[in-house]
């Protein structure tokens, strides 16, 4: 069992991060191989929308992409961690997720190799986990349509200063119980 976490918040060591490392760390520790990627960290170039990939499987810009659709394609499970930027995933976050289009043929069918399951993880200054659902709700049914196995998402919401994720222990153990059962 992999499980790969994938991180989009341009903090070092924040609220986002913490959560996803809870939740690796969790993984780990019930026999799980981990993986983490910092998006901020790494060299990912913007979609040229040239959609050469939906023919050929492969992106034709060469950058630490190719490094994650390799991980994408070894691991059991993905986390996509991202704090809620203007009701949205950050930035980086979404270069990511417009880079996945190698993984769909012209026809909508997937080049993913067997069923990944997807877990979803954000962070949010507002204090109403609510407040975002719908947009939530879209990112799942993209993922969905897009043939990932889409496990559900957590909110950490309140989470504005770099560490207030430590004070909330309700949310930490949440993750590390989520850890456990991604490899279950």
């Amino acid at each position: 069992m992999k499980i790969l976490g994938v991180e989009g918040s341009p903090r070092n060591n924040g609220n986002t991060e913490k959560l996803v490392k809870t939740i690796l760390e969790s993984a780990s520790e019930n026999g799980a191989q981990t993986a983490f990627y910092k998006l901020t960290e790494m060299n990912i170039s913007l979609c040229l929308g040239c959609f050469d990939c939906r023919e050929t499987g492969a992106c034709v810009t060469n950058d630490d992409m190719q490094l994650l659709h390799g991980e994408i394609q070894a691991s059991d499970a993905i986390i996509i961690g991202s704090p809620v930027y203007m009701w949205q995933v950050s930035g980086q976050t979404k270069i990511f997720m417009d880079r996945l289009v190698p993984f769909i043929k012209p026809d909508f069918t997937t080049r993913l190799k067997g069923k990944k399951r997807l877990l979803m993880v954000f962070t949010q200054g507002n204090p109403d986990e609510n407040v975002f659902k719908r947009y939530f709700d879209y990112l799942e049914n993209l993922f969905s349509f897009l043939h990932y196995d889409v496990k559900g998402t957590i909110v950490a919401a309140g989470t504005r200063d770099k560490n207030d994720l430590l004070q909330q222990r309700d949310m930490l153990e949440k993750a590390k119980e989520i850890g456990k059962k991604l490899v279950i």
